[in-house]
C-alpha cells in the first residue's frame, strides 16, 4: 500500500502530555516524506497560527487541519471551513458555561481567533502558553465572525462532565478532546482529511494517521494506514490494530523501508 500523505493529531500525540514543543526528529522526517512526495498534515484541535508555529522550520512541507477539521489551510490560505450554525454555537457555549458547576470555561473558535469566556480557572494561561491568538468575551454574541468550534476547560477533568454533555449535544461530534477538553464542531478530523484528499488527489486509503483520542476517531476510521497511541483509552486500543508509543517511531521504521508499506 502507498502512503501518499501522513496526518497526525498533536495533544497525547505528537505532542505527548507535558510537552509543549516538538522535537527535531519530526522535522527530519517531515523534510524525508517531502522528499517522497509524501505530504503532512497536523490535525489538530488547535487554532493555525498555533500550529503554524510549532511547524515553522517545516511549514512549506504542511497542510494545516484546524480546530478539529474546522478549518484547513495550506500555504497560508483557507483551502475550506465549516462554521456552526450561530444559535447552536451560542446554545451550547451558554450551556457549558451554566452547567459546569462554576468549573468550566469556554472557548469559541473563529477561523483564527479564539475567543474566551473565562472564571480565572487556567483556559486564558493555557490558550496564551499554546500561541492561539485569542481575546476575551463576555457573550458569544460579540464574536464578529462565523464560529467553528465550541470548547469547554475542564481543570478538574473531563470525568464528571462527559455523560452530561457529551450525548446532549452529539448532533454538534462532542467529544473528549484530552484530559481537560470537550469539544463540538459540526466538522470533524475525518471530514477535514476526506476534504484534502478530495482536492488533493489522493484516495484515503494511501494515508497514514496517528491519534490518541476519541476526537481523532474520525480520521482513524478513514484511512489505509491508522495507528493509536500506546497510552490511549483502551478502548481505542481495541478497536485499532496498528499501535505506537510515538508517530516519530513509526515514521522512523516506514522511512527506512520497514514499515506498512515498504
Amino acid at each position: 500500500m502507498s502512503v501518499r500523505m501522513v496526518c497526525s493529531d498533536l495533544d497525547g500525540t505528537l505532542l505527548q502530555y507535558g510537552k509543549t514543543e516538538i522535537g527535531g526528529e519530526i522535522f527530519d522526517q517531515i523534510r524525508a516524506l517531502a522528499d517522497r512526495g509524501i505530504l503532512f498534515c497536523p490535525a489538530s484541535g488547535r487554532q493555525y497560527t498555533s500550529l503554524r508555529k510549532l511547524f515553522a522550520p517545516v511549514a512549506e512541507h504542511c497542510v494545516f487541519l484546524c480546530e478539529n477539521g474546522g478549518v484547513v489551510f495550506r500555504d497560508g490560505q483557507v483551502l475550506a471551513k465549516t462554521p456552526m450554525p450561530r444559535d447552536l454555537a451560542e446554545a451550547i457555549a451558554w450551556d457549558l458555561w451554566t452547567n459546569s458547576d462554576g468549573r468550566g470555561e469556554v472557548m469559541l473558535s473563529g477561523e483564527n481567533m479564539s475567543y474566551l469566556m473565562e472564571r480565572g480557572l487556567g483556559v486564558h494561561d493555557r490558550i496564551h502558553q499554546i500561541g492561539n491568538r485569542h481575546t476575551l468575551i463576555a457573550d458569544p454574541a460579540a464574536i464578529p465572525e462565523d464560529i467553528v468550534k465550541v470548547s469547554v476547560y475542564l481543570p478538574d477533568g473531563v470525568g464528571a462532565y462527559v455523560d452530561r454533555f457529551v450525548p446532549k449535544w452529539a448532533r454538534a461530534n462532542a467529544a473528549v478532546a484530552g484530559p481537560y477538553w470537550i469539544d463540538t464542531t459540526l466538522a470533524n478530523k475525518g471530514a477535514g482529511v476526506a476534504g484534502l484528499c478530495a482536492a488533493l488527489g489522493i484516495d484515503p486509503a494511501e494515508v497514514m494517521a496517528f491519534g490518541d483520542n476519541y476526537n481523532d476517531v474520525s480520521m482513524l476510521d478513514l484511512v489505509g494506514l491508522p495507528y493509536i497511541m500506546d497510552a490511549a483509552a483502551e478502548e481505542l486500543r481495541r478497536r485499532y490494530a496498528r499501535h505506537t508509543p510515538r508517530p516519530e517511531d513509526t515514521l522512523r521504521a516506514f522511512l527506512a523501508g520497514a514499515g506498512d508499506n515498504a
